[in-house]
């Protein structure tokens, strides 16, 4: 069974970056799921996809998998480029798109 260390990205709905900081353990499914013939809900017997672990760093992370015997996978971290611009940019005279109302 192999795991998945990775980062989560932040809310797009919002700018600020909450729950974005922490890196998570994740296992990854050992079974299908199925379909419950009776209600029709999909379940699967297999418990550890529950489990989301989270840590501060990619090291305790890798530490915790390796002293468990979990073989994992590290997707990188993908940080979001900062788009800096100031109010005043708007009525710039060498705007690509003019400036209209």
């Amino acid at each position: 069974m192999t795991a998945r260390i990775y980062r989560p990205a932040p809310n797009a709905m919002q700018s600020g970056k909450g729950k974005s900081r922490q890196w998570m353990l994740v296992h990854e499914l050992a079974a299908p799921r199925e379909i419950d013939p009776l209600m029709g809900y999909t379940s699967s017997a297999d418990t550890r996809q529950q489990v989301r672990l989270s840590f501060d760093t990619l090291e305790a992370a890798e530490a915790y998998a390796q002293k468990n015997g979990i073989a994992y996978s590290v997707q990188p971290a993908h940080d979001a480029t900062p788009k800096r611009q100031s109010y005043p940019d708007n009525f710039r005279a060498d705007r690509k798109t003019p400036w209209t109302h």
